[in-house]
């Protein structure tokens, strides 16, 4: 999604599902950690805005957002009862090939996860150019990238279980 114009925080709260009985799952990587932790903050508030309570909210930390795709997987085993989980991630681009394999990596990972299980897997990494354009969209000018995936976390979450019945 394109951010010029836009901003990642806004949503219209009134065409959001009752959240008050789901059970969301975040993983987050610890490298790139001030912008993944301004996700997860972004996340975290736009879930309990929505009335999702703490206690309902399950963190995991992984060392990398290449981690993050076993992480949101054991995440995906070891909890039947969450209704959606968000992978927060940030790589931003070097002087090497390295970060068009971390994000090709994770993307069809996450992607692979989305398909082959039931709990959706909501993709919230930023693939920056620099740690600029990644502030700008963890909290910043562009607001959080954590907010709209939290947002969509819920939205999958009612799909799951509307398609259930």
């Amino acid at each position: 999604m394109a951010t010029a114009g836009n901003n990642l925080s806004d949503y219209d709260k009134d065409q959001i599902p009752d959240a008050s009985d789901f059970r969301i799952g975040i993983v987050v990587s610890e490298w790139n950690d001030e912008i993944t932790e301004g996700l997860y903050n972004g996340a975290y508030n736009a879930l309990i805005e929505n009335n999702v309570e703490p206690n309902k909210i399950v963190r995991w930390n992984v060392p990398g957002s290449f981690e993050l795709i076993y992480g949101c997987k054991k995440m995906q085993e070891s909890f039947d009862m969450l209704d959606a989980i968000v992978a927060i991630g940030s790589v931003i681009e070097g002087e090497t090939k390295h970060f068009d394999f971390v994000c090709e990596g994770v993307t069809q990972g996450i992607k692979d996860l989305n398909v082959k299980n039931d709990t959706p897997i909501i993709f919230c990494i930023l693939t920056d150019h620099n740690m600029q354009q990644a502030r700008d969209r963890s909290g910043g000018v562009h607001g959080n990238k954590g907010t709209e995936a939290a947002i969509a976390a819920i939205k999958m979450a009612k799909l799951r279980r509307d398609a259930k019945y």
